[in-house]
């Protein structure tokens, strides 16, 4: 009875120190390990869906990013994702553990403008005008996203497609699909019983 009450207190807490900073769902539950660090301070920035559960980490950049999640979808710990453009997640999608997801390079290419970017985060925190080759990232309803896995700017992911463990992708990924591999290729296309 005693831990029933704690449990409660503690997953209120959670979700009002996030609902000030993030727009979510009452029914969305962000685990303690969570992380959700909305730098824009724009709370429309970061968007969680009904019955979607937080494990890893969410992170919008200071000059711009959002990430939208939909309902019922699953971050799995240690699972980052980055924006500094757009990440759309649709409803049903499962990202397993140890996944990265980023929709810039995160950092300049050019070593001098990389270096001033390092020493602005270390001196003053992220710059709030910069270019990092942003591009969206979109994953569709259903998919589902294996443990360690890389998706790197400017990726579709299908609806119901499957990135397997370990994969980087770097191009768009058809729906219905199952996909392996550095870069990673089509392995199989999901038979409609499978679907």
């Amino acid at each position: 009875m005693i831990k029933k009450i704690i449990n409660r207190y503690k997953k209120k807490r959670l979700w009002n120190k996030y609902d000030r900073i993030i727009d979510l769902s009452r029914k969305t539950s962000i685990r303690p390990d969570a992380k959700i660090f909305n730098i824009r301070k724009d709370r429309s920035a970061i968007q969680l869906g009904e019955n979607t559960i937080i494990l890893g980490e969410l992170l919008t950049f200071r000059h711009a990013g959002k990430i939208i999640i939909g309902d019922y979808c699953y971050i799995g710990e240690n699972t980052r994702i980055w924006s500094a453009d757009n990440i759309e997640i649709g409803n049903y999608v499962l990202i397993s553990h140890g996944v990265n997801i980023f929709d810039s390079d995160t950092h300049p290419i050019n070593a001098k403008e990389r270096r001033k970017h390092f020493e602005a985060i270390l001196t003053s925190g992220h710059p709030d005008n910069i270019d990092l080759k942003e591009e969206a990232i979109y994953i569709q309803d259903d998919a589902w996203i294996g443990t360690g896995a890389i998706i790197l700017k400017g990726v579709t992911i299908g609806e119901g497609a499957i990135v397997g463990a370990g994969s980087v992708v770097t191009k768009d990924v058809p729906a219905w699909t199952i996909v392996g591999g550095n870069p990673a290729k089509v392995i199989r296309k999901l038979k409609k019983n499978e679907r």
